[in-house]
C-alpha cells in the first residue's frame, strides 16, 4: 500500500477542503479541488498557495511551495474529477448536502476508490444510505488548521470495509498525522468531548463566572490545553459549533443543549475568526 494515494479529489475548497488538498499535495499526491463557482475555485487555490508559502517560510514544508501547488488543480463539477484513489468531501455540515455530494462522487469513483467524509459529527451509516457501495465510505475527520494539526480521526461505519478502514488509516499516517480509530457514534470522540467542554465554557461566560480570556487561560495554563475552549469555538466557527451541538442535543440529550448566548451570537453574525468577532476579536484576512 502506498504511503498516500496517488490521485485525490477534494470536494469543497473552503478552509478545511483547501487544507486537506494542501497536505495531500505536499505528501506527493495529485489533487483536484471541486468548486462549482469559479471565483471560489480561484480563492481555494490562493488559500492553498498562501498556506504553502507560509509553511515554507517557517521551515515546515519539504520541497518547493510552487512545485507543490502545481500538483493542485480545479474542477467545476464532481463529474469532472479524474479517476481517483481517494475522494474526500469537505462541504458544510448539512446531511442532505453531504449525501448528494457523496452520491455524485460514487458515480465517478472506480471500483477501488475510497470515499471519505470530513464530517465532524454526522453518522457515517446515515451518510452511506444514499450509496450503492456503503462499504467504500469512511470518516476522515481532519482538524483546523489541517496542515498544522497532528490528528486525523478515522471513523468506521458499520458497513465500512476493513480494507477501506486500513487504507484511510495508512494514508493519514503517510501525511505525518496521528490517526485514531473511532466507532461511528454521535460526535465520535473528538467533537463529543470538545463540544461539551465548549458549551460549558459558554455557559460560564453567560453566567458571569469569568470573562472569555480568563476561561480560556484557565484551560491553557491549568490543564495544558494548547487553546482555550472559547478561542477554539471561534476558530471552528460559532455557526458550525451550534449546528453540531444541536445534532448532539437531538442524539444524546440535554447535556448538549446549546446555550442562549451561542444562539444569540450566531444570530448577530458573530461567527468567530472568519467574521472578526466571536468570543474574542480577530483580525480578518481579506
Amino acid at each position: 500500500m502506498t504511503a498516500v494515494p496517488k490521485i485525490v479529489g477534494v470536494i469543497g475548497g473552503g478552509r478545511m477542503g483547501a487544507g486537506i488538498a494542501q497536505v495531500f499535495a505536499a505528501a506527493g499526491a495529485s489533487v483536484t479541488i471541486v468548486e462549482r463557482d469559479p471565483a471560489a475555485g480561484v480563492a481555494a487555490l490562493e488559500r492553498v498557495g498562501t498556506s504553502l508559502r507560509r509553511a515554507a517560510e517557517r521551515g515546515k514544508l519539504t520541497g518547493d511551495a510552487a512545485q507543490v501547488l502545481d500538483r493542485v488543480g480545479l474542477a467545476g463539477e464532481v463529474a469532472d474529477l479524474p479517476a481517483a484513489d481517494l475522494i474526500v468531501e469537505a462541504v458544510p455540515e448539512d446531511p442532505a448536502l453531504k449525501i448528494r455530494v457523496l452520491a455524485a462522487a460514487e458515480a465517478v469513483a472506480g471500483e477501488h476508490t475510497v470515499l471519505a467524509t470530513n464530517t465532524s459529527s454526522l453518522s457515517i451509516a446515515g451518510l452511506a444510505e444514499g450509496l450503492r457501495r456503503p462499504a467504500a465510505l469512511v470518516g476522515m475527520h481532519f482538524f483546523n488548521p489541517v496542515p498544522a494539526s497532528d490528528l486525523v480521526e478515522i471513523v468506521v461505519g458499520p458497513q465500512t470495509a476493513e480494507a477501506v478502514r486500513d487504507a484511510a488509516h495508512a494514508w493519514a499516517l503517510g501525511l505525518g498525522k496521528t490517526a485514531i480509530l473511532v466507532r461511528d457514534s454521535p460526535g465520535f470522540a473528538t467533537s463529543r468531548l470538545g463540544v461539551l467542554l465548549g458549551l460549558e465554557a459558554i455557559r460560564m461566560l453567560e453566567e458571569g463566572v469569568a470573562d472569555a480570556e480568563s476561561i480560556d487561560r484557565a484551560m491553557e495554563l491549568g490543564y495544558r490545553h494548547p487553546m482555550g475552549p472559547l478561542r477554539s469555538t471561534d476558530l471552528v466557527g460559532l455557526d458550525v459549533r451550534l449546528a453540531i451541538a444541536e445534532h448532539l442535543h437531538r442524539e444524546l440529550g440535554e447535556r448538549f443543549a446549546p446555550p442562549q448566548l451561542l444562539r444569540d451570537k450566531v444570530a448577530r453574525g458573530e461567527l468567530g475568526r472568519k467574521t472578526g468577532q466571536g468570543f474574542h476579536t480577530w483580525e480578518v484576512n481579506r
